[in-house]
């Protein structure tokens, strides 16, 4: 390996014709290339499809009252009820597998009518009420004051807790909006903590139109009652929310007399269910990558072995030659799979300094226009890269092997008589 002949006579024999090695070597560099762009352009679709669930909880799901489709107990069907706070209460008495379960109360939308002024400026906003704890479901990065407590909430304070682009809309450049107040449909609220979200640079256009406040202000100021809009509730770390949901959905119709057979009358998406599918699917791609990948670079390692068995072939006499001045069948075996090793290795890292550049094109060019829907930080791990070089290796030995074999089974004297 580390003999300076050994090493000239490599550089000797690849350069001997040099479009056919570099015909060769592209071949692998394709491959090679190609694997690590597949795998990369993968991760950009997870990154992008999983950006969508934001930062919530992965290990939870959202619950709503909708209408009742069979009669029971006397009460007909199609009749609409309202979860209360008691049923949040009773979820968190009766099941101890949640971890959080935060109602939460909603008026208005960021897309709909002004409902939000502060002195000559007004916007639309979503107006959301809700507990401390969601914070800790769905994280924010507060970027100045603070979040929701619950003496907020004990003593029905009139506080908010304003997004990004709330802030664009009613203050002017550099304007403090802490502890100053805006008029939420005809209420004061005094501000006193800034969000946004901490995905996506915290821009995504529905929660930095956002406003928090304390639920049970909320009901105070808009009359809600005990109602509750809708909750979201989380499992314990250890405890998928698929497996309780059953327990949620039997205690909720139980306290609302609700047939047990009537699944239409509770609404609810299961987040830890539909990020199983898409962890599913993009394992499934990711798998098809690197068979995808595998297959082309297997067709380069079958380009080197063919033409290092041509390269044997044209040195048969220098071989033989060799043999009869007594090298060992090892020197001359070691010799092929080293020029083998070479020609993959070499032309292999070319490949993925090659995907490497064009990786790094697709997040320039991601990072100055804005993101794609659905795509976001192609980029391959380090250890996607140190498994790329032991292929590489592998692919070397393997691609030199039958040529070496080849070599080494010739005799001396018959290698000699050839021409």
């Amino acid at each position: 390996m580390f003999s300076k002949d050994r090493w000239d006579e490599i550089l000797e024999a690849l350069s001997a014709n040099k479009f056919r090695t570099l015909l060769t070597a592209f071949g692998v560099f394709w491959g090679i290339a190609i694997l690590v762009l597949l795998l990369a352009l993968t991760n950009g679709l997870t990154n992008g499809v999983t950006a969508d669930f934001g930062n919530f909880a992965t290990n939870s799901m959202f619950m709503w009252t909708q209408q009742t489709s069979i009669s029971y107990k006397g009460l007909p069907k199609g009749r609409f009820f309202d979860f209360k706070l008691s049923d949040v209460e009773a979820l968190k008495a009766e099941i101890p597998e949640l971890k959080y379960v935060s109602p939460r109360l909603q008026l208005g939308g960021y897309s709909g009518e002004n409902n939000v002024v502060r002195g000559m400026k007004a916007g639309a906003f979503q107006i959301n009420g809700d507990y401390p704890e969601y914070i800790k479901q769905q994280p924010m990065d507060i970027t100045s004051g603070r979040f929701i407590s619950y003496s907020d909430i004990h003593v029905n304070r009139k506080i908010c807790v304003v997004g990004v682009d709330v802030i664009k809309s009613l203050y002017d450049k550099d304007e403090d909006p802490l502890g100053t107040y805006i008029k939420i449909s005809g209420v004061n609220f005094m501000v006193v903590g800034t969000f946004r979200a901490s995905n996506s640079q915290g821009d995504q256009e529905e929660e930095a139109n956002t406003i928090f406040i304390p639920f049970t202000s909320f009901g105070k100021a808009f009359n809600t009652g005990e109602d509750v809009y809708w909750m979201a509730i989380t499992g314990q770390d250890n405890i998928s929310i698929t497996t309780i949901k059953p327990k949620i959905f039997e205690l909720m119709k139980a306290r609302h007399k609700i047939h047990p057979d009537d699944d239409r009358a509770i609404g609810d998406f299961d987040l830890s269910e539909a990020f199983g599918r898409v962890n599913g699917l993009f394992s499934i791609l990711g798998l098809v990558g690197y068979f995808v990948g595998a297959l082309v670079l297997m067709s380069g390692i079958i380009g080197i072995s063919n033409i290092m068995l041509i390269v044997v072939k044209e040195r048969t006499k220098e071989i033989g030659v060799r043999r009869a001045l007594g090298a060992t069948p090892w020197t001359i075996k070691s010799q092929i799979l080293q020029e083998s090793l070479i020609l993959t290795i070499s032309s292999g890292m070319v490949g993925i300094s090659f995907a490497a550049g064009v990786i790094w094109i697709m997040n320039y060019i991601l990072d100055n226009n804005g993101p794609v829907e659905n795509f976001a930080n192609p980029s391959v791990s380090m250890s996607v890269v140190f498994t790329a070089l032991i292929i590489l290796v592998v692919s070397g030995l393997l691609a030199g092997l039958i040529p070496a074999n080849s070599a080494t089974k010739m005799k001396p004297v018959d290698a000699l008589r050839i021409d």
